[in-house]
């Protein structure tokens, strides 16, 4: 036990029995005799076993001095992770490890039946596992009594941070008492961290492993150049090629996991999701299936697949880049745990090189760029795995010897070794072929053109002359003034789009309805690949190859301006010898209306019509009784009547619609019946 020296005796015993033999760099630096029983703040590479090294560096303050726990009547730890997938594993690691001191290890994890979790609570454990909002439920609900912690552990701290857990945590931080220990444990120390760890640690001991400055020197990274439209088959081929036991394919949206998940299981290959949008009970069935070999590729999302451990993951494809350098990673940190090679390879669309290449350098990574494997390499590889199978090493069996020779005898060796390659490549999918991106280097030089040395350096200050940019072709883009183009942000669009510099941008000129653009020659083939055979860019605009030079004198769309400015007449006149409006005057020409003659025609009363008496009027001394709505009411006999309204008979001339005023309008006759 010489090889575990500083760790309490039951839990060397426990590494013992798991196949122990020498800790790592970040499960030695635990064991400092500086930090006992002081905080700290861990930074160590993902992979680098941060789970056993907080539950060694929890013993000495837990068991406290004693071989074994006694019965529980209140948690004395609490270890926290951001999801639950990782609180879950971290729980199983516990348990073995803490086998022998007789721990009980519980957990809270969101998710699960809440019930179950409160009995268990109920019932009393020593160590508590839980996700920050689950913990901050119980605790609210006062099934969680934190009085007697002496540990809290903070696994992940900064995807805690990342996902939004801070108020939980802080809650859950302020809930226990003030004197316990604060452990913090991240793959990586951001400024957020570190705000955390001065908040709630004391005097905190920072250990940062040597393994963290430097490369995971377990994992290859490749990155791989592929075509836009290629990404799919990309995955598909490098699933192929490396025939990994285990491996997971990140993508950054759920959107992307169903439709890869699907595209990937129609080509045969055993396949499980791992999203936020599936329950508990579908995550966790899901990684069981990877762990027994049912399946043998996820398709997951960053905050899914956080924390997650396979004993047998080989191989990391990031189908869609990272959004940061922490998350680059956290992913390929699946890959490569505990002393096992593994491959990190990262899908690089041609107009997400310089994304690619600047994701490396942050993070430190020096990754080997090449081609996607081609359909030719992964038959190639194929051959060699089936000639170095394990089948050919054990010799023939007494009770097969007389089968093969049967077989050899009816169909013959040949027909026998094609079947038998038949039935080897059956169980595979196909390769797919790889439109060519062409060779690949680690960076992408500027580009040089042979009359660059002939004429010299270009100061920087003189802007480059259109007549010397040299041999270049003419593109047309499907907008133009019409649609507000301008060439600020057409340039940064086609660099992105076809991985060109602005050196290669030559001539823009805009039409109404269309733009055109002079591309360097030398730069015309790699811009075309990388837009893609559809010619279709950024915002639905679409790309054409112009032959010769572009027709620029062609009728445009676009309104004609006012040619020159005057800005008075003097004495021109405004339409010259014209008469604007031909024999009528204008308007405003009032002598001239005034000196015309009268034209002859009927006075205005000759046109009106006579006035009729209203005797209603004259007696209640009205002086307009014209109706807003419809023709005046027709009189007969000096009443109201409305007989001028015609097909009305119960309003006859000469007889009042009502006898009197005041009396019931008369009773309609009953219709009479048939019967």
């Amino acid at each position: 036990m010489t090889q575990f020296q500083g760790i309490e005796p039951a839990l060397a015993v426990a590494l013992e029995k798991r196949g122990y033999s020498e800790l790592t760099p970040v499960q030695k630096a635990v064991l400092d005799s500086e930090l006992s029983g002081a905080d700290a703040l861990v930074s160590a590479q993902t992979g680098s076993g941060k789970t056993v090294a907080f539950g060694l560096a929890l013993a000495p303050t837990l068991l406290d001095g004693r071989k074994r726990f006694e019965r529980a009547s209140a948690p004395l730890a609490l270890a926290i992770a951001p999801t639950r997938e990782l609180a879950l594993q971290v729980a199983r690691e516990l348990e073995w490890l803490y086998e022998e001191t007789g721990a009980i290890v519980a957990t809270c994890v969101g998710g699960m039946d809440v019930r179950t979790e409160r009995r268990a609570l109920e019932r009393g454990a020593h160590i508590i596992v839980g996700t920050p909002g689950r913990l901050r439920d119980h605790i609210t609900r006062n099934a969680l009594n934190l009085s007697a912690i002496r540990a809290v552990v903070l696994d992940e701290a900064d995807e805690m941070l990342d996902l939004g857990f801070r108020e939980d945590l802080e809650f859950i931080l302020e809930a226990s008492p003030d004197d316990r220990r604060t452990l913090m444990f991240s793959a990586t120390v951001p400024k957020s961290i570190a705000t955390l760890a001065k908040s709630y640690q004391r005097d905190a001991v920072r250990i940062a492993t040597t393994s963290e400055q430097k490369q995971h020197v377990d994992i290859e990274y490749r990155a791989l150049a592929v075509a836009a439209s290629d990404r799919d088959n990309a995955v598909v081929n490098v699933l192929r090629y490396y025939e990994a036991k285990n491996a997971i394919v990140f993508c950054n949206t759920r959107a992307a996991v169903n439709h890869l998940t699907a595209r990937l299981h129609n080509r045969g290959f055993t396949v499980v999701a791992l999203s936020g949008e599936l329950s508990q009970n579908e995550r966790t069935h899901a990684l069981q299936s990877m762990r027994d070999g049912r399946a043998r590729v996820c398709i997951a999302t960053d905050v899914a697949a956080r924390g997650i451990d396979l004993p047998n993951l080989e191989l990391v494809i990031h189908a869609d880049l990272p959004t940061n350098p922490e998350t680059l990673l956290h992913r390929s940190g699946r890959t490569g745990r505990a002393g096992r090679k593994g491959v990190s390879a990262l899908i690089v669309p041609g107009n997400n090189r310089r994304k690619a290449e600047r994701l490396l350098q942050a993070a430190s990574i020096k990754a080997y760029w090449a081609s996607a494997p081609s359909a030719d390499e992964i038959t190639e590889r194929d051959d060699e795995r089936l000639m170095a199978d394990e089948l050919f090493l054990t010799p023939v069996q007494d009770e097969e010897e007389l089968f093969v020779r049967r077989l050899i005898d009816t169909h013959g060796p040949e027909k026998v070794a094609a079947a038998f390659l038949r039935l080897y490549k059956q169980g595979r999918s196909a390769p797919e072929d790889l439109i060519d991106v062409g060779p690949v280097t680690e960076s992408a030089p500027r580009r040089v053109r042979e009359h660059d040395d002939a004429r010299g350096p270009r100061p920087e200050s003189t802007p480059r002359r259109r007549e010397d940019f040299g041999p270049s072709v003419w593109v047309s883009l499907s907008v133009g003034r019409k649609q507000n183009a301008e060439p600020r942000w057409l340039i940064p669009l086609l660099c992105r789009s076809g991985n060109i510099t602005k050196d290669d941008i030559g001539a823009i000129k805009l039409q109404q309805d269309e733009t055109f653009v002079q591309i360097a020659s030398d730069s015309l083939d790699n811009f075309l690949f990388n837009i893609g055979p559809n010619k279709t860019l950024e915002r639905g605009m679409r790309l054409a190859v112009v032959e010769g030079e572009p027709d620029l004198g062609r009728p445009s769309r676009a309104p004609k301006k006012f040619e020159g400015e005057r800005k008075s007449f003097g004495d021109k006149k405004p339409f010259g010898d014209k008469k604007p409006f031909g024999d009528r005057k204008p308007a405003w020409d009032k002598p001239a209306r005034d000196a015309a003659p009268a034209r002859e025609r009927p006075a205005r009363e000759a046109y009106a019509p006579a006035k009729r008496s209203d005797p209603v009027a004259e007696e209640f001394g009205a002086t307009n009784t014209k109706k807003k709505f419809g023709r005046k009411p027709e009189f007969a006999g000096g009443e109201r009547s409305f007989s001028d309204k015609p097909g009305k008979d119960w309003a006859k001339p000469g007889k009042p619609a009502f006898s009197k005023p005041g009396d019931a309008p008369p009773k309609r006759r009953k219709p009479k019946s048939n019967g």
